[in-house]
């Protein structure tokens, strides 16, 4: 199982900006999609943005012009730079992948990073 691990989250005022990082333990160009998730306390956890691996990008109406999700195949590393920033912004980030060659399923998560944005 690949090991994801976030980085850059913490507390930002509201218009501000942050970058995340998602380390993968391997190499992230056998993987089809990877994407960013958020989850706030007592809701669900909603996606945010989508890379593939063609580099094909999809962003939640919510945060579309103000993040923006890339990837470094080198560093296996996947980024979400989150500018101007709103409170409501506020959740755990995730990491996550989304099938792989020859097997479509699969799907794997990281631990999550604490995003706090205030006014």
């Amino acid at each position: 199982q690949v090991q994801l691990v976030e980085s850059g989250g913490g507390l930002a005022q509201a218009g501000g900006s942050l970058r995340l990082s998602c380390a993968a333990s391997e190499s992230i160009l056998i993987f089809n999609t990877m994407a960013w998730y958020r989850q706030a306390p007592g809701k669900q956890r909603d996606l945010v943005a989508t890379i593939t691996r063609s580099g094909s990008t999809y962003y939640a109406d919510s945060v579309k012009g103000r993040f923006t999700i890339s990837r470094d195949n080198v560093q296996n590393t996947v980024y979400l730079q989150m500018n101007s920033l709103k409170p409501e912004d506020t959740s755990v980030y995730y990491c996550n992948v989304h099938g792989k060659i020859r097997v479509p399923g699969y799907d794997a998560w990281g631990q999550g990073t604490q995003v706090t944005v205030s006014s």
